[in-house]
């Protein structure tokens, strides 16, 4: 290129020399004499200033084409660096389907072995009640003997008939071991009923985790998750929405000197509330061990726990407000709202309510103790106030526990009607001074959010 240009110029000053000579004389014969005749032409000067000017021409084409190869060059890069994310996209997306296609063979082996323990159980019921049937007819045939045996005795104070009435003793004492030996065939048919409901019912929360599973895998993150601000990374769900964001779903947020992760913000007219727990179908076990309420556990748009550690690094240093939102069976509704700050692995991530003057009856289900900082607990880490119970094993579930008989949101998940027996209601989502300690909730929400949302609503 640079041969080129030259090479043109030259010619360029060649074509005007040749057009505009140097100052010469000529002479010719005209009318019998000659005559001296001066020619005028361009002058040297001026075709040097045009030359200058195709030189600095040539030398701006020449800058202008390396630059446009430099361009060419970055443009022919991000070209092969979209190629290849479009590759490992394709990659993940085959990877998500696979996986998504075992959970559903997983789900759909998990829902035979539920037909299986169905037609167990029905079978277990029938014969259990064949058992009362019998026990009801022996129950008779013992009471028929008592009369006939209380006549006899009654009849002159004497037995007539000595024999028949040993006959008779002795058929009441064979009936009554008859009947000892089926109560216990029937406490043992009532038993391992109770232990295949109990099978029935883990099998039930499983095949809906896999199922919720493969909704996700299946739909995607793309249904949900909100594009992520383009300058920086929000600090929690409240930042978000100063920043414009209004539609609820799933966010990236980064507190202070904390890694990125995935919230689901509750964006409402007033502010935007990050989710910390929620409970609503029954989908997940919560009785997790300790590592797993650390780091978190679930779906963020279905049931979930987020993670003490994310907790604690978006409220930290106090400033927050713990929403806590209840609903029972016949679609009532409460809601606790409360000032808090909550410690890190060192403290146990201790709850700590900051809270000036007595707690409201429906706050008090947090106890006292949550004034001075609450460690949590599970059923392998007993942090409790409790020395003799280990209240995270005793009621199924990790919480912040101070007793055992307060609150407690993470517990076993109950279809409605709950279970008749006390003890397995105990085990159930309870917040006693709201619908009592036995009454297993339905829906159960937890959030936080700048304590600058509350002043608004």
């Amino acid at each position: 290129m640079k041969t080129t240009l030259a090479t043109l110029t030259l010619c360029l000053v060649v074509l005007m020399a040749t057009g505009f000579p140097f100052d010469r004389k000529g002479g010719s014969a005209a009318g019998g004499g000659s005559k001296e005749k001066r020619v005028q032409y361009a002058a040297w000067d001026d075709v040097n200033v045009i030359a200058h000017g195709l030189l600095q021409l040539g030398q701006g084409l020449k800058e202008h084409v390396d630059k446009t190869k430099v361009q060419m060059r970055d443009v022919s890069t991000k070209l092969k660096v979209f190629n290849r994310t479009m590759t490992d996209l394709a990659k993940e997306s085959q990877k998500l389907r696979v996986e998504g296609e075992a959970l559903k063979g997983r789900a759909r082996e998990l829902e035979d072995r539920e037909g299986q323990l169905l037609n167990v159980t029905a079978e277990l019921r029938e014969k259990a009640e064949e058992m009362q049937l019998e026990r009801r007819a022996m129950s008779d045939r013992m009471s028929r003997l008592e009369e006939r045996v209380d006549s006899l005795l009654q009849g002159g104070g004497v037995l007539p008939d000595l024999e028949a009435g040993a006959k008779n003793s002795s058929d009441a004492r064979h009936i009554q071991v008859m009947l000892e030996n089926q109560n216990r065939r029937i406490d043992d048919l009532l038993e391992r009923i109770r232990l295949q409901q109990e099978k029935l019912d883990k099998q039930n929360v499983r095949i809906r985790t896999l199922q919720s599973q493969v909704v996700e895998s299946r739909n995607g993150d793309a249904s949900v998750e909100q594009s992520d601000s383009p300058i920086e990374t929000a600090s929690d769900c409240h930042e978000l929405f100063l920043r414009g964001e209004t539609t609820s779903g799933v966010y990236t947020i980064q507190p202070v000197n904390a890694e990125p992760f995935k919230v689901f913000c509750e964006m409402t007219a007033d502010g935007g509330w990050t989710v910390i727990q929620r409970r609503q179908d029954g989908s997940l076990d919560f009785d997790q061990l300790w590592e797993a309420y650390v780091k978190g556990f679930g779906s963020l748009t279905g049931e979930s726990w987020l993670g003490l550690e994310k907790i604690h690094s978006i409220a930290k240093d106090g400033g927050y407000i713990l929403n806590i939102q209840l609903s029972d069976w016949n679609g009532d509704v409460a809601s606790v709202k409360l000032p808090f700050s909550l410690g890190g692995g060192e403290s146990k991530y201790s709850l700590q309510v900051r809270k000036d003057g007595p707690f409201s009856p429906l706050e008090r289900s947090l106890g006292a103790d949550v004034l001075h900082g609450l460690p949590f607990s599970t059923r392998d880490q007993d942090n409790d106030q409790k020395n003799d119970t280990n209240c995270a094993k005793h009621l199924s579930g990790g919480w912040w526990f101070s007793s055992c008989g307060h609150s407690n949101l993470n517990g076993r998940y109950f279809q409605s009607p709950p279970p008749k027996h006390r003890h397995q209601r105990k085990q159930g989502i309870f917040w006693k001074s709201w619908r009592g300690r036995y009454y297993p909730l339905k829906n159960t929400v937890m959030l936080i959010a700048p304590v600058s949302v509350q002043s608004k609503s």
